[in-house]
């Protein structure tokens, strides 16, 4: 059997495919498309669920593909097992109703023994318990004798993964030899060791799982093949594990020559180096796939395998950032099948280093108060690590639960979930009641009983369309008529209506029949491509099957148009600005205003603003023609065409080119010139996550009613002022070099007035031993004024000892100050603070000179200053 690299086999298997009449497709993207079961694609199946349930038209019967996927449900056995990995390929053939059992086993046997040669003797088949079908074709087509065919039952022979499409499966196993074994002479196919390893399964795809274990019938029988790539490797390079394939090995050499660790030698070096290796893989493709570090969602999956591997990396002895070294290995191993690895390394690489290293900051901090926590519980020999101070680890100091669980379990202990999730639970309710209340926009659980052909958009040349209306709905249920004075949903065969999709708002428009008249205030876009006009009648009535005409309104459309031609010409100038790491991070189109998130790791200056202000109304004055047209996916790259991180296009692609300028993939409406833009103007900058920016700018009418605004408003403070607008400026640097004249002479007459009041204080200070004492409160003093006087008091006498305060409603500030003498005598002011504090329910520290500090109950301060005489004299026996 020869030895394959991995990447021979990935083109293998998709030529071999190929040859069969399939359609090779490249990987989708791990980030789900419409799919809210998912967080990150887990199969090679999971992206076409809707070619399997009949929803959409695959674009071919027959399609291969290699798909990256993401699992981490067994994320705690990375790098303690061969075979578990968080990060994987899986090859896979697909038949959307068109060949099924008979054809899947012939290709499957095919491939392993004839094309990859692996000896028939080491492979085993196995079916699902009452599959007889598949039981004869292996037998009696393939010529597998009936003892080496095994039948196991649903667990292992029924595949599904959540909701959708599911069915009995047959998998083909390799025997690795004896030596791989548990010595048992039961041990065969379906023993736990690891000599009999799975390397193929054919899915018969014959139903739909609801997600609860409800199953119904496919309209079309499917076939769904997965194969590890990785596993496959194994087998044919004849190694131990993943780890020690060819391309993943290459990682982890790379990980050795950075931390000092050498492979192999010991289990729990091992162990480090498998799960960076492992982790890296998976983080490198999540980001290249549009996925951030987040403390949610897939980007909380992201975030916990960088903080995985970066603190293996420290059991490892690394103490900086090391992860984003590895990145360029990951990206070499790979780039021959994922060749957008190479443009995006650099974002990879920033992204990687910035999470890492604020990471740092968290575990550094995080892990000092965690083996704090730890050798508490230790000393009072308690072996269950509370949810509260997990919760508290991971609510005030970023300190990941999963962590927390990881390094108490290293300890022998266990962490209180219960308690933590009690926690997490009563954070979330507030969060959740509010997602409940925005209801479900869309009505999705409406079944209007419409076939599977998507709305006809006539949008982009027309601003009318005669239609049909098709359904309704009004009150959550589908009707046949809805009144005047009725909210509900129509459903057209054709629409010119922009509905709500990929960061622009749908438009708005009218419906009117020979009866009615319907305002759509949303357009929404269903899974089955059909257009939902939200809305209301506000004439008549409206019935299923009438003629109508669709009408947008245009005033409003042409300023969504002039804010999305915009934005694109915003994202150019971004790029030329700050540099190509800048990708789309999301985005919203309204009329003539925008919002756009870009990946940027600083708050942008001003002076960058103003130059990306400059660029996009340079390419506005020039007025481009903007020039939409439709093309296959691969022209459009050739063309340089700039497409979303995570986003996946088809076969042919819509480009918008703006005069060669900005050149994007889009299915937005955009104007025919960038000129019609009028112009263009940023009015905030801020950051929304780690590593992303946001910018808000406006256009066209709603730039010139700014700007408008702005100037009524400079009229106004001129007026107000006594001067002109030319002179505005000038006059009000005059007023404020006064005010702070003014200031400066309050502060001294202050000061005088303080000095004075502070003497008096002197005069009636008693005698406690050899120092002087007194107390009092400042009415409006302020923490500076408190400051000032104590510097006073201090200067003025060595033998002093003073406690000032001052009261906000029943909040306090105080300040102790000690001259040298009481200093030299033993007393402090930090220590008197802290005494004085806690008394009213606060707390204080500072130098022994002068300390200040906070109390939560005025009521308490007379009993407070009691005890300062006696804190003085006990601190001069």
């Amino acid at each position: 059997m020869e030895k394959y690299g991995l990447n021979e086999l990935r083109e293998m298997f998709l030529s071999y495919f190929e040859s069969k009449g399939h359609l090779r497709l490249p990987s989708f993207s791990l980030i789900p498309q419409n799919d809210a079961s998912l967080l990150l694609i887990n199969s090679g199946m999971a992206p076409m669920k809707p070619w399997f349930k009949g929803e959409q038209e695959p674009p071919r019967r027959r399609v291969t593909t290699c798909q990256k996927c993401i699992r981490t449900g067994d994320i705690e056995n990375i790098g303690k097992t061969d075979r578990h990995g968080t990060y994987f390929e899986m090859l896979g053939n697909f038949s959307f109703g068109d060949y099924f059992k008979h054809e899947a086993i012939s290709y499957c046997w095919e491939f392993l023994t004839d094309v990859v040669g692996i000896p028939a003797d080491r492979l085993y088949p196995s079916i699902y318990v009452d599959d007889d079908e598949a039981f004869e074709i292996w037998n009696k087509e393939i010529g597998i004798a009936p003892e080496r065919i095994f039948r196991f039952g649903k667990e292992d022979n029924f595949w599904e993964h959540g909701s959708g499409p599911c069915g009995p499966c047959s998998e083909v196993y390799f025997d690795r030899g004896p030596e791989h074994g548990c010595g048992s002479p039961d041990c065969t196919v379906g023993c736990e060791c690891d000599r009999y390893i799975e390397v193929w399964n054919n899915v018969f795809s014959q139903f739909d799982n609801d997600g609860n274990n409800n199953y119904t019938e496919l309209a079309q029988k499917n076939i769904d093949t997965g194969m590890g790539l990785e596993r496959l490797a194994v087998v044919c390079q004849g190694v131990n594990s993943l780890f020690d394939v060819d391309t993943v090995m290459n990682i982890t050499n790379k990980v050795s020559e950075l931390t000092g660790a050498t492979y192999g030698q010991s289990t729990k070096i091992d162990v480090s180096l498998r799960v960076i290796t492992d982790h890296i893989r998976s983080a490198t493709m999540m980001i290249a796939d549009g996925v951030r570090p987040s403390n949610e969602g897939r980007g909380y999956v992201l975030r916990r395998l960088i903080r995985r591997a970066a603190r293996h990396g420290k059991l490892l002895g690394v103490s900086g950032a090391f992860l984003y070294d590895v990145c360029h290995t990951v990206v070499e191993e790979n780039k021959g099948a994922y060749p957008e690895l190479i443009e995006k390394e650099d974002y990879i690489t920033k992204v990687l280093r910035v999470e890492e290293e604020n990471f740092a900051k968290t575990i550094d901090g995080g892990m000092n108060i965690l083996n704090g926590l730890i050798a508490e519980y230790k000393e009072k020999n308690e072996t269950v690590f509370s949810g509260d101070d997990a919760f508290k680890l991971y609510d005030t100091y970023g300190f990941p639960i999963d962590l927390t669980i990881e390094i108490v379990a290293e300890q022998g202990m266990t962490v209180d979930m219960d308690g933590f999730n009690k926690q997490m639970e009563e954070q979330r309710v507030r969060a959740r009641e509010a997602r409940a209340a925005l209801g479900d926009l869309a009505w999705a659980g409406i079944d209007f009983g419409l076939d599977n052909t998507p709305t006809e958009f006539t949008g982009y040349t027309n601003c009318s369309e005669d239609a049909k209306i098709l359904a309704m709905a009004a009150d959550g249920e589908v009707c046949s008529m809805i009144r005047e004075g009725e909210e509900g949903i129509i459903v057209l065969d054709k629409t010119p209506m922009y509905a709500e999709m990929g960061g622009q708002v749908a438009d708005h428009g009218v419906i009117t029949t020979a009866k009615g008249e319907f305002k759509v205030n949303n357009v929404q876009k269903d899974k089955g491509g059909k257009y939902l006009h939200h809305g209301i009648v506000t004439k008549g009535e409206l019935t299923v099957d009438e003629l109508a005409k669709a009408e947008i309104d245009t005033i409003r459309r042409k300023a969504i148009m002039r804010a999305h031609s915009a934005t694109h010409l915003a994202q150019k100038a971004l790029q030329q600005v700050l540099g190509d790491h800048v990708q789309q991070a999301g985005s919203l189109v309204e009329p003539d205003k925008l919002r756009f998130d870009f990946t940027h790791f600083s708050p942008m200056t001003a002076e960058e603003i103003a130059k990306v202000n400059e660029m996009v109304r340079d390419m506005v004055f020039e007025g481009y023609d903007v020039d939409v047209r439709e093309m296959p996916i691969e022209e459009a790259r050739q063309q340089g065409a700039m497409a979303l991180f995570g986003e996946k296009y088809g076969e042919v692609v819509r480009v918008v080119n703006m005069g060669g300028v900005s050149i994007e993939l889009c299915g937005g409406t955009h104007l025919d010139n960038t000129a019609k833009v009028g112009s263009f103007k940023i009015i905030s900058e801020f950051s929304v996550a780690s590593g992303v920016r946001r910018i808000e700018a406006v256009t066209g009418k709603e730039y010139v009613k700014r700007m408008e605004e702005n100037e009524a408003l400079v009229h106004q403070v001129a007026e107000i002022l006594k001067t002109s607008p030319a002179d505005l400026q000038k006059k009000a640097a005059g007023y404020m070099a006064e005010m702070r004249e003014m200031r400066q002479n309050i502060d001294k007459l202050n000061t005088k007035l303080r000095a004075g009041e502070i003497e008096n204080f002197l005069v009636s200070a008693k005698k406690v031993g050899e120092l002087k004492v007194f107390t009092t409160i400042m009415n409006d003093a302020t923490a500076d004024d408190l400051k000032k006087a104590g510097d006073i008091i201090r200067d003025k006498e060595e033998n002093i000892v003073a406690v000032l305060a001052s009261a906000n409603g029943p909040k306090l500030t105080i300040l102790a100050v000690c001259g040298k003498g009481a200093i030299k005598a033993g007393v402090k002011a930090g220590e008197l603070v802290k005494k004085v504090c806690s008394i009213c329910g606060g707390s204080g520290g500072g130098k022994p000179d002068m300390a200040m500090g906070g109390g939560k109950d005025a009521l308490k301060l007379d009993d407070a200053f009691a005890v300062v005489d006696d804190f003085v004299a006990e601190k001069q026996k």
